[in-house]
């Protein structure tokens, strides 16, 4: 096709770039193109079939896993060895990031439901990049702690909120 008569309002196709998807992951997202276009260089593609295990509950936690495409649940096992679903989670959905910074056993197990495409990033690798690349190192860093953080405190309210409930409904049915 002649050049000329090109869509110049079609899409440069950025938004299917594996920089553009890290972008979306919120630990990643206060990254700017040059940084994301580092973190392309570091991260590792990994393919799943259905029903395939990601990781297990107890396995040693080396990094973190973003969902580029596919779904993955997220469970632990019972006391019996029955499975309890934590999480369902979908493209764009992230897990395992406390692997970046300890090397501590998983507290769940991973399964893909289908196929799915993950876009992996590992303690090693972050190792690396804080030698090499401080500030990119440090700006991701500070995303993953944000996140934590963020995980941490809603984690609490739905804590303090469960342990709250049941005296507030015992308070509310003695006032008038």
């Amino acid at each position: 096709m002649n050049p000329f008569w090109n869509n110049i309002f079609r899409s440069s196709g950025y938004e299917e770039t594996l920089a553009f998807f890290l972008s979306t992951v919120p630990i990643f997202s206060k990254l700017e193109k040059r940084e994301l276009s580092f973190l392309e260089t570091i991260v590792h593609i990994r393919n799943y079939r259905a029903e395939e295990n990601v990781f297990e509950e107890g396995d040693i936690g080396s990094g973190m896993y973003a969902i580029r495409s596919g779904q993955v649940t997220i469970y632990t096992r019972d006391e019996q060895g029955r499975e309890k679903q934590q999480a369902v989670l979908e493209s764009g959905d992230f897990f395992g990031e406390v692997a970046l910074t300890a090397s501590r056993p998983r507290i769940a197990s991973a399964r893909t439901n289908e196929a799915t495409e993950l876009v992996g990033l590992f303690r090693s690798d972050m190792l690396d990049a804080v030698r090499s690349h401080p500030a990119i190192a440090a700006k991701i860093l500070l995303g993953l702690t944000r996140v934590i953080s963020d995980r941490l405190h809603l984690s609490h309210l739905q804590l303090h909120g469960a342990k709250r409930s049941p005296a507030s409904a015992a308070q509310e049915q003695v006032e008038p």
